[in-house]
């Protein structure tokens, strides 16, 4: 590839002053790293609601019923309505495809996936009883969760930043070098892990471990130090 002298020019205006210093100045750099484990104090749990019969109607009905007696059982056990989600109505016909005859609808099938905030864990075992009750068929998920956390998150940016630190003033000193300062830094938030009790796509009522044990959510941190050294 040729390039002209006006475009090598150019290309060398762009290495910025930036650049050039780093390239001149002794630098350490450093990664510091933390985790702290949290336990979770609410969770989120899944379930579906499947639906069929003979017509589009009835399907729907029984769907509603299901709901509205899910939802009662819930608000006995202090779950707040607004701590209640229920998606939209899906409806699908089913068909028979019966060798040598023309397809048929043999009837309707309607689902419809709800989301509960469980906000007190002492309760999670009830409601899980009440999840498979009547016209409840899976349990899609319950994923534990914290309500607020961000003290805890910059609880453990504070933690990655003081392992910088300390990993840094521990390279200068055992080199013989001292810090002149940080000359950059470079950070990107981390996603939290969090448990899952377990996650099944049609898992059926009778196959839910009723018992359960909130497993702790790791928060991790991580970020990248550049320090100047005295010269």
């Amino acid at each position: 590839m040729f390039l002209s002298p006006l475009a090598l020019m150019m290309a060398g205006a762009l290495i910025t002053p930036l650049a050039l210093a780093e390239d001149n100045l002794p630098l350490l750099e450093t990664v510091g790293v933390a985790e702290l484990e949290v336990q979770p104090d609410m969770a989120w749990l899944e379930v579906q609601v499947v639906s069929k019969g003979p017509d589009g109607a009835y399907v729907k009905k029984a769907s509603d019923k299901a709901v509205a007696g899910f939802i009662s059982r819930l608000t006995a056990l202090g779950v707040k309505k607004e701590d209640i989600e229920s998606a939209n109505l899906s409806l699908h016909p089913e068909y028979d495809y019966e060798k040598g005859r023309e397809v048929q609808i043999k009837g309707f099938s309607a689902s419809r996936q709800m989301t509960v905030a469980v906000r007190d864990l002492d309760k999670l075992n009830a409601i899980l009883e009440q999840a498979l009750g009547e016209g409840i068929n899976s349990v899609n998920q319950i994923r534990f969760a914290l309500s607020d956390d961000s003290g805890y998150r910059a609880k453990v940016r504070q933690l990655a930043i003081a392992d910088a630190q300390a990993k840094a003033k521990s390279l200068a000193t055992g080199f013989g070098e001292k810090l002149d300062g940080v000359w950059r830094i470079r950070y990107f938030e981390q996603v939290p892990v969090r448990p899952m009790l377990y996650k099944a796509a049609a898992m059926e009522a009778d196959a839910v471990d009723r018992s359960y044990e909130s497993s702790a959510i790791t928060l991790s941190d991580r970020v990248e130090v550049s320090y100047r050294l005295k010269q």
